[in-house]
């Protein structure tokens, strides 16, 4: 198939192309909401982190973890659960992010870190979330999500990922200059030119091309981990095609005895290596290695070298291609990437076990 901007116009019912190039407008967004959003100052008094979010939702941590890692002064840990852990107390920061602001898991990890005294803060668009802070006095920010035009969590990461790096600004948790949060921002747009339709020696759309009828598996490494977590859940939900995602060098010690069987994993295997020269250099020779042994299995791959010159910059490049790859992949599968329907499915069955506490 040849994907223009007929094509698109066609498929892509809920104009999720459009939010994809207004990722930058939602980081701006975020960026100038938040200077008004006063943080009590006894929330800088804390041991952990914790982020409640189920899929989209959670995207953000995973993506501000991975780049922050070697900054974060306290342990943070993301859950995708309706139960909290033990350790849970006065002393953790817990943000509660749902883009629906009514996601029953994070509603419930919600009223149990208010029993246990936690510091929270609560990311949401509206719903039950938004009534309970405004109810309640907990700290919150509740975005309009005007620039997300098709209205998908996964694709309004804009929201998740600046609310959640500006709020740990705030808190002393970590350190990013005003400077480097525009340049992020005027370069989002810049990467955005660069992998949309009508781009020249688009990588995006190649990769695309690429994984089509294929099993795709995305690896990363260090700070890009949690862009490789985001580009496979979007694969997942926009083309509607199992993904996979795995960190070099951990899959170095296990998954390439699994290559060789089933027989099939050469034809239905396609794994997307994400290299970067900021990488420890041991890493980067890890790449190499995992390629021959690749090929001597004679399953195939592609590499993408990262070009920006930040970890930050190199994670929102990772971002945005990924976001148009998972796109373009769900236009060559003839399908409108916006609806969810086993998702939905889903949620109406569970509705039905409402009585089930």
């Amino acid at each position: 198939m040849n994907i223009n901007l007929k094509t698109i116009k066609n498929l892509d019912k809920q104009n999720m192309y459009n939010s994809i190039k207004e990722l930058f407008l939602q980081c701006n967004q975020v960026f100038k909401d938040l200077e008004n959003i006063k943080i009590p100052s006894n929330y800088k008094n804390i041991k952990n982190i914790v982020v409640s979010g189920m899929g989209g939702s959670g995207l953000g941590a995973h993506i501000i973890k991975s780049i922050f890692k070697n900054e974060l002064k306290f342990p943070v840990e993301i859950m995708n659960s309706y139960h909290l852990p033990a350790y849970i107390d006065k002393n953790t920061l817990l943000i509660i992010s749902s883009y629906s602001g009514s996601t029953e898991e994070t509603v419930s990890a919600f009223s149990e870190g208010k029993k246990r005294g936690a510091k929270m803060f609560i990311i949401a668009s509206g719903g039950k979330l938004k009534k309970i802070a405004e109810k309640q006095n907990i700290p919150f920010y509740i975005f309009d999500p005007k620039y997300n035009s098709c209205n998908e969590p996964r694709m309004g990461l804009g929201y998740s990922i600046f609310s959640q790096l500006l709020l740990l600004r705030k808190i002393g948790i970590i350190s990013v200059k005003d400077a480097e949060i525009k340049q992020i921002i005027n370069n989002i747009d810049d990467f955005s030119e660069k992998f949309s339709v009508r781009a020249k020696n688009n990588s995006a759309l190649k990769i695309s091309k690429k994984i089509e009828k294929k099993i795709p598996i995305i690896i990363a490494s260090e700070f890009l981990t949690g862009n490789a977590h985001a580009f496979s859940n979007q694969i997942n939900e926009n083309a509607k095609n199992f993904s996979k995602w795995f960190r070099i060098p951990e899959i170095c010690h296990h998954l390439l005895e699994g290559l060789p069987n089933p027989k099939v994993n050469n034809k239905n295997l396609f794994f997307i290596f994400f290299n970067s020269k900021l990488y420890d250099k041991r890493n980067q020779i890890r790449y190499k290695i995992t390629q021959k042994v690749l090929k001597k299995n004679k399953i195939n791959f592609i590499e993408y070298n990262l070009i920006s010159k930040t970890k930050f910059l190199q994670s929102f490049e990772m971002l945005i291609l990924g976001s148009y790859a998972s796109f373009y992949l769900a236009m060559l599968n003839n399908i409108n990437p916006s609806p969810i329907p086993f998702v939905d499915f889903f949620k109406e069955e569970l509705g039905k076990y409402s009585d089930v506490k």
